[in-house]
């Protein structure tokens, strides 16, 4: 019965005036000292400002979370007004919890963040087999993040305290089981109704407009039927492609850089080994470090006497849980896999040797060095690509804060043509027609961010035809563009849109015909007419709906159990219009044991979300919350952009 609760979340949580708590997405310090314009206040949290630049830099982060996640989700989802300001919501919140956290000086230890840490399951699957930490993998992940490690545990650590500032109030949410049922009868509860649905369909062909109709309809209506504004651009990107373009590496930087990095460009040395573990942590006991340290030297005795039988000692005696199944083989690994005093015994020694006794961190190994694998040196010619990319790459990322500043200032100070720019970094003029405001649906890219299209549409670049300013459109994105030609909106003649019109007429009128059928219908069923006609009756309830319309059923259940059986209307706006009949109402039929465990579970979850929300009201409240940003209209309440996930 819960599938329908779980599949229509908010009508529940509107009925029980429930809001889901948003996800937490904690944007590090790191990245947000990226952003070198922070702009205008969108909201305060205590009078602290959440700015414009924190905002692009939280959506920002945001998408690209869920993009990586989700590859085929809409673009359009995650770019529009109501997802853009749910992000600012959830910011905002952010700040108050830190803020409370803070206030109440809940504070996150360094033994719980390790905890933590090594509790995440996307940092265990960057250990080695040893079970060290591939710190390069680490640095990778949190860099994709905007952070350094310092960064990403100091986002953990204040996520962490966060967590304590909610569990305040959902780590004690309870309600009683007669509580629970009461609500969920209720909720649940049957009722049979007969209806009749009046389509506008039907009375489409009964409406025959005249001209003077349609001319009177146009006039009245020109919002209807207006072209939008619309220019013709001109504009530039610079990006590390576009600087790249002009970058000219010559055959003696190429040959050079072969030389000294030939044994990288060729490929790391890859060693396989075996060992047997004997377990003994630093922190351990003395006396059992010791006793681990007899046990090694006892089985490295033994390795020696019998090299060829390493393999079965290993899978008896290593306490590497991970390799001693297959003889303690560790497959091959190249320099920076392993611990260090793993990683420089295994490195010094020959095909076939065995090592003393190596001690580290997490106890006393015997190796076996079983092969080496040294890669073939490749040809200049062979590695010239690479090299040209790779070189390229390097050269552009130092040229590009140069190449942005002369960019930055070329559109400014030449702001009637962007051409001296163009020639001047070698970039590509580019030109598009029928620009809107608002980005196309097939737009990508420059032609899609919302911050380009405003410069755009600015009155500057509109009335004085001025290149606009440098828009940072992305991470070493800069673009700026100059209008060609500007059509301001228009509402377009009668005889190019009188098809349109037409059938707007027809529309408008049908569904009037329709709704003056069925308040007639309605006030003779009142009246004690025979309402025999009706089709039969159907029980429907919030999770059997019976496929009516969503208006008719919410009529249906919102109906007056006292007044029953009771004849209503309802207005289904452009597709007509219905007459209900309710009859009576029915229990929700007993669930089974376990189903109203779960359901009473569920509704429990629902009460400590709806405490928790009260209590970050409260919160917003005290540190003073202001939403400068307007809210998009129809935007439902701040659904959360996670919540696409």
């Amino acid at each position: 019965m819960f599938e329908f609760v779980r599949q229509h979340t908010k009508i529940m949580m509107g009925v029980m005036f429930l809001l889901i708590i948003p996800s937490f997405v904690l944007f590090g310090i790191d990245g947000y000292a990226k952003l070198r314009d922070k702009g205008e206040a969108m909201a305060l949290v205590g009078g602290q400002a959440v700015t414009q630049g924190d905002w692009d830099f939280a959506h920002k982060s945001e998408t690209d979370r869920l993009r990586a996640a989700m590859p085929n989700l809409d673009p359009k989802l995650l770019d529009s007004p109501e997802a853009r300001y749910a992000t600012l919501e959830r910011l905002v919140r952010e700040r108050v919890l830190a803020k409370a956290a803070d206030t109440l000086k809940l504070t996150t230890s360094d033994t719980r963040l390790a905890r933590d840490l090594q509790e995440n399951p996307t940092i265990a699957a960057l250990r080695r087999a040893d079970g060290s930490l591939d710190m390069e993998r680490y640095r990778q992940l949190v860099a994709s993040q905007g952070l350094t490690p310092e960064g990403f545990e100091a986002r953990v650590r204040q996520d962490l305290s966060v967590r304590q500032v909610e569990a305040i109030v959902t780590g004690t949410g309870a309600t009683s089981a007669a509580l629970a049922d009461v609500a969920l009868n209720a909720f649940f509860e049957r009722r049979e109704v007969q209806f009749v649905i009046l389509s506008s369909a039907e009375f489409a062909a009964k409406v025959n407009p005249s001209e003077a109709d349609l001319e009177a309809f146009y006039k009245a209506n020109p919002t209807f039927f207006q072209a939008p504004e619309q220019a013709s651009i001109e504009y530039l990107v610079l990006d590390l492609e576009a600087v790249k373009k002009a970058i000219v590496i010559s055959d003696a930087d190429l040959k050079s850089y072969y030389e000294q990095n030939l044994v990288r460009l060729s490929g790391n040395e890859e060693r396989r080994a075996s060992h047997i573990l004997i377990n003994a942590a630093k922190d351990a006991p003395a006396a059992e470090r010791k006793a681990a340290r007899a046990r090694a030297d006892e089985l490295l005795l033994l390795a020696r006497k019998a090299p060829e039988g390493f393999g079965e000692l290993a899978k008896k005696n290593s306490q590497d849980t991970g390799s001693a199944t297959s003889g303690g083989d560790l497959d091959y690994f190249a320099r920076g896999a392993m611990v260090k005093p793993f990683e420089d015994a295994v490195f010094a020694m020959k095909k076939g040797d065995l090592s003393e006794v190596v001690e580290t961190d997490f106890g006393y190994h015997i190796i076996k060095l079983t092969d080496v694998k040294i890669p073939k040196q490749r040809s200049f010619d062979e590695l010239r690509a690479g090299i040209e990319t790779e070189l390229k790459t390097q050269q552009a990322q130092r040229k590009f804060a140069e190449s942005a500043e002369a960019f930055t200032n070329g559109v400014y100070e030449q702001s009637d043509s962007l051409k001296p720019v163009a020639e001047k970094l070698k970039l590509e003029i580019k030109t598009v027609a029928g620009l809107g405001r608002q980005a196309a649906p097939a737009a990508k890219g420059v032609l899609a961010n919302p911050k380009f299209l405003n410069a755009v549409f600015a009155s500057d670049a509109i009335d004085k035809k001025r290149n606009t300013e440098a828009v940072e459109i992305g991470p070493n994105q800069l673009a700026a563009a100059r209008v060609v030609q500007h059509t301001p909106a228009r509402t377009l003649p009668l005889a190019d849109v009188k098809s349109l019109v037409r059938d707007r007429v027809v529309a408008s009128r049908a569904a009037e015909l329709a709704k003056k059928d069925g308040a007639d219908k309605l006030a003779a069923w009142k009246a004690g007419a025979d309402a025999s006609v009706m089709p039969a009756a159907v029980t429907v309830s919030r999770d059997q709906a019976q496929n009516i319309p969503p208006a008719v059923l919410k009529a249906a259940l919102r109906a007056d159990a006292t007044a029953l059986p009771q004849f209503l209307g309802i207005d289904l706006g452009a597709s007509g219009y219905a007459v209900l009949r309710v009859n009576k109402v029915t229990a929700r039929p007993a669930p089974l044991e376990a189903a109203a465990k779960q359901d009473r579970g569920q509704y429990t979850q629902w009460w400590t979300a709806a405490e928790g929300q009260a209590y970050y009201a409260l919160l917003k409240d005290r540190f003073k919350v202001e939403m400068r940003a307007p809210k998009p209209a129809g935007s439902p309440g701040g659904t959360p952009l996670s919540a696409v996930n």
